[in-house]
């Protein structure tokens, strides 16, 4: 190993691109409590007085005027003989507080591991780099983030790891959730050989599809100036909960059959209910049921055709329980007004409308159509991360593991499932370099039930041959109680051995086909 000294470590030798700096600087007692929020497919760990050297490389693609960073964290004592990349999120590439997490929780368990700013050095603010002008796009900082740089922060990262360390890595992987789902999938689709195994969960997968589809409840509710208060669509949640919890054998407050599930929020129009949150009791509207059935419908155009999936029965709606909903309000006494996903109208506002100042409040049922026919004809090509072809990636040998949460808020599970599916098409043994884990009651990437062994489980399989089968969880029923569970590899579920009789018990859970 060599010092951690800028002389020691020769710039990284890449196509397209010129090295301009390359800086060294030796981190010591670095301490961090790690959650699994920012470490996902692992669970939280506690980052204590670690040491090692961070080693920044800066470049540029000489006819594209970008200027990109490439961080590599380098443990000094207990490296592990392996390199773990880790993902973005949201808009964010990477070299930002959750990337920064997830680098913390993988040099604690002695990996070296790297991130990429894709030249975006304020990824919290997209209305600073999304446009170069009003109607114009920053189309090489767009690419970057769609990902045609991944590979460069790999070859970057393995560079500097075989300089430091006097070797390459035995196994490389690359590890996130939402935006890093999405970038391992890329990876998976574009650069199959960059990775000997991939955890990517909650992929962010069909971005110009899901993205806008986030505004379909806020639309809705624009154009027939009808706002339902958060308690009503609480309300709804609840009696779908009510209606279709026991479906799967288990009585727990939570929805893990919601194929199965067909409730119907219109009868309970009129009727009356508790506003926990507004200490009142209120009537519940139809503007309420409206909003809540096409939240779970997803959008269509306007002649009733499929645009896209909508979210699960118990996925929370109005914000009120993980501070995102598709279709949250914010409401003074009884008037209220739409609180949209801010991701959802910069979407609209910056990357299809191409006007920072776009009154997204005034879309009409066509112009919704037309934003999103837009969104995927111009970036389908650079986002959408969804082709399903993996022959590459199953030839060179990789593995491939994904989560997604059934109550995901943001991202429609459904879109996850036909892409497994579809992979079928190209490599009909799927399941031999591919595993994905729906899990119930889980939002999305991170909260109640969310796996933390599928990193493991993951390594076992690419290190040792261990093909992974089902995978534990915890999860908290809706009356506080703790339950051991299981997660069953696609297209299997936990079913419940009713005769076994504890349902809190893993051991009376057994993996089955519907």
């Amino acid at each position: 190993m060599s010092s951690c000294d800028s002389s020691a470590i020769s710039p990284p030798i890449f196509e397209g691109a010129v090295v301009l700096s390359l800086s060294a600087q030796l981190v010591a007692n670095y301490s961090r409590e790690i959650t699994p929020v920012y470490y996902p497919n692992h669970g939280g760990l506690e980052v204590k007085n670690a040491s090692f050297c961070n080693i920044t490389v800066s470049y540029s693609h000489p006819d594209q005027n970008d200027l990109v960073s490439v961080e590599t964290w380098l443990p000094v004592d207990n490296w592990n003989g392996r390199f773990q990349a880790a993902g973005g999120s949201g808009l964010g590439p990477g070299r930002f507080d959750l990337s920064y997490g997830n680098m913390a929780g993988a040099i604690a368990e002695g990996y070296a591991t790297t991130s990429t700013d894709a030249g975006i050095t304020n990824p919290l603010d997209p209305y600073s780099w999304v446009l170069e002008s009003p109607g114009k796009i920053n189309e090489v900082l767009i690419r970057h983030w769609g990902g045609d740089i991944l590979n460069e922060m790999t070859i970057i990262a393995k560079s500097v790891i075989e300089d430091f360390y006097g070797r390459p890595p035995e196994y490389s992987y690359f590890n996130g959730c939402s935006q890093g789902g999405r970038q391992g999938f890329e990876l998976a689709q574009k650069y199959p050989a960059a990775y000997d195994g991939i955890a990517a969960s909650a992929p962010a997968i069909h971005w110009a599809q899901w993205a806008p589809a986030m505004f379909w409840p806020q639309m809705l509710m624009n154009t027939m100036v009808g706002y339902s208060h958060g308690c009503e669509l609480d309300h709804l949640t609840a009696l779908a909960v009510r209606e279709c919890d026991g479906l799967d054998g288990v009585v727990d407050g939570i929805i893990s059959s919601p194929k199965a599930c067909s409730f119907d929020p219109f009868p309970y129009v009129g009727t009356n209910f508790t506003c926990v949150t507004e200490h009142r009791s209120m009537e519940l509207s139809r503007a309420a049921a409206v909003i809540a059935n096409a939240s779970w419908s997803g959008p269509t155009d306007s002649a009733g055709n499929f645009i896209w999936y909508g979210l699960n029965h118990g996925t929370d709606l109005s914000s009120d329980t993980t501070g995102t909903g598709i279709a949250a309000t914010s409401c003074n006494n009884s008037a209220c007004k739409g609180n949209p996903v801010p991701l959802a109208y910069q979407w609209i506002q910056l990357f299809v409308q191409k006007d920072p100042n776009f009154d997204y409040t005034t879309l009409t049922r066509q112009g919704y159509d037309d934003i999103m026919l837009r969104s995927g004809a111009e970036y389908d090509p650079i986002v959408s991360s969804s082709n399903p072809d993996l022959s590459k990636f199953y030839k060179a040998g990789g593995k491939m593991m994904t989560y997604h949460g059934l109550y995901d808020q943001v991202i429609p599970i459904q879109a996850t499932e036909r892409y497994y599916d579809d992979i079928a098409k190209y490599v009909p043994d799927v399941h031999e370099f591919y595993r994905f884990y729906e899990v119930p009651g889980l939002p999305h990437c991170f909260g109640n039930g969310q796996p933390t062994t599928v990193f493991d489980a993951l390594r076992a399989w690419v290190e040792n041959e261990i093909v992974p089968g089902s995978l534990s969880t915890v999860l908290t029923d809706a009356y506080g109680k703790k339950n051991n569970r299981i997660l069953c590899p696609y297209p299997e579920r936990a079913v419940y051995l009713e005769e076994c009789g504890d349902s809190a018990d893993a051991a009376c859970f057994a993996c089955a086909a519907d």
